[in-house]
């Protein structure tokens, strides 16, 4: 049950962390954040950071070995990184639009999918 816990918590982080980094560059067509300065635009992404963390830590806490979970420091970065990409690439094709998958992008997915296995699995 950890596990399942960390994991949609760390989904969840990288929602709010894709939407932190990534958010503002759609935002432009906003009527408030359309002519927002930089400062404006970094606040209020730290803003939306700070629910990335909320959710982040506990994730991490929850999931470490140390603390009862099922996974190493590896093992959680690893789940991390895949999530971040899964999470990114569905902004892309669901928010952006105008970016296209190709080839090179299903290759390098690919290519994570087998370190995610390298990295869980007992050698």
């Amino acid at each position: 049950m950890r596990g399942v816990i960390t994991i949609t918590l760390l989904v969840l982080s990288n929602v709010f962390m894709t939407l932190a980094w990534y958010g503002h560059l759609q935002w432009k067509e906003s009527s408030w954040l359309k002519h927002a300065g930089i400062w404006t635009i970094i606040l209020f992404s730290w803003g939306l950071a700070f629910f990335e963390y909320l959710m982040q830590v506990p994730a991490n806490r929850i999931g470490f070995k140390d603390n009862g979970g099922p996974f190493s420091f590896f093992e959680l970065k690893t789940i991390q990184e895949a999530i971040s990409l899964i999470v990114f690439t569905l902004f892309l094709i669901f928010v952006v639009k105008s970016e296209k998958l190709a080839w090179n992008h299903f290759l390098g997915f690919g290519l994570i999918l087998l370190a995610v296995y390298v990295i869980f699995k007992k050698w």
